[in-house]
């Protein structure tokens, strides 16, 4: 269904139309709307209930059979899933199967693993050259859903080596290493530096207009870490690039956005920084990532392609939207060769 106000009362008061009682509501973000799905008691026929969800709003709607595992408290099954998964973690392709309910789970190696366009296939990343691929015909899997499986994959998997603390080093492609930190209020005259020296294009591929200095307000909203997170790259006391990702009202959807200095760009930074907000996106349970960008920012467009981003025009020719979605991509990339002016988050 389209994302719009009232779109779901309308659902839930055509399944009331229809005798039905609805038992449990999932929504799902999704590339192309959102999928709301319902567990319902309904003693209508299914072409019946279908018809009448179409009329109401909803996109391919389909209606199928609930069983016994559909009435559970989800979080609980969810919750012991997990559980199962710590002591058995080479059933893992099992667990997922319960946790998605699918019709089929089996491990994939190399060359398998490449993604089919086909909505009942999830291919949910595990390692390099390993995965597991999962079927379930009748009802195509959401990108909330592959959220869902990679967090789930994450229990059988050793610790992540992340560093500790809020500084982080990156060693970039020329041996350069700078310090990555959380924006506070102390880089205020720091941030508003690094806009100055910035030139005018990059500024406007940032903002979409040569912006010469950031809104205190603005400033202020990216510190605040219940909007999202950002974070500073810093060298020589001097900070050269922001990077933020931010919440957005749709459940499961994050906004990203970069600004690297001039004479910082080419040298792997921003791909750096990128991943570094993607690997935290996944961390909070995003399902996707989006950014808009200017049509003519090339650096940018090949970034986020590196980094698994499917593109598309807008209704203004300028523009492009980016979409990554969060919950199968493979193992974050290693900081490439590659480093981008800017993106304004959409």
């Amino acid at each position: 269904m389209d994302e719009r106000p009232g779109r779901l009362a309308s659902l839930a008061a055509a399944i009331a139309a229809k005798g039905g009682n609805i038992l449990g509501l999932s929504v799902h973000p999704d590339a192309d709307g959102t999928v709301d799905e319902f567990v319902a008691d309904i003693p209508a026929s299914t072409d019946s209930v279908r018809l009448a969800l179409e009329e109401a709003g909803g996109r391919r709607v389909q209606v199928v059979p609930a069983t016994a595992h559909e009435l559970t408290d989800e979080p609980t099954r969810v919750l012991l899933l997990a559980a199962r998964l710590r002591a058995v973690p080479w059933r893992l392709p099992e667990v997922l199967g319960e946790l998605l309910r699918a019709d089929d789970a089996r491990w994939v190696y190399g060359a398998e693993m490449s993604d089919l366009p086909d909505p009942t296939l999830l291919t949910v990343p595990v390692a390099p050259r390993r995965a597991v691929r999962l079927r379930r015909a009748g009802l195509p899997f959401t990108l909330t859903e592959a959220a869902r499986a990679a967090a789930l994959v994450r229990l059988a998997q050793p610790p992540a080596d992340h560093t500790t603390g809020s500084e982080r080093p990156v060693r970039l492609t020329d041996g350069v290493e700078v310090q990555v930190r959380p924006l506070t209020m102390m880089y205020r005259e720091a941030v508003r530096d690094l806009h100055e020296r910035c030139s005018p294009e990059t500024r406007r591929y940032r903002y979409f207009t040569a912006m010469p200095a950031l809104p205190p307000r603005a400033f202020e909203r990216l510190c605040d870490r219940t909007r999202g997170q950002t974070v500073v790259a810093c060298h020589d006391g001097q900070v050269v690039a922001i990077a933020s990702l931010m919440f957005t009202p749709e459940p499961g959807i994050g906004e990203i956005a970069l600004l690297v200095e001039d004479r910082w760009q080419g040298r792997g930074l921003g791909k750096a920084l990128m991943t570094m907000l993607l690997q935290s996106a996944r961390d909070l349970g995003l399902a996707e990532v989006r950014a808009a960008m200017l049509s003519d920012n090339a650096r940018m467009r090949r970034l986020l392609v590196s980094l698994g981003a499917t593109l598309s025009y807008t209704d203004d020719p300028g523009l492009i939207d980016a979409r990554i979605a969060v919950g199968v991509m493979p193992a974050p990339p290693r900081t490439g060769t590659q480093s981008e002016v800017a993106a304004r988050a959409s």
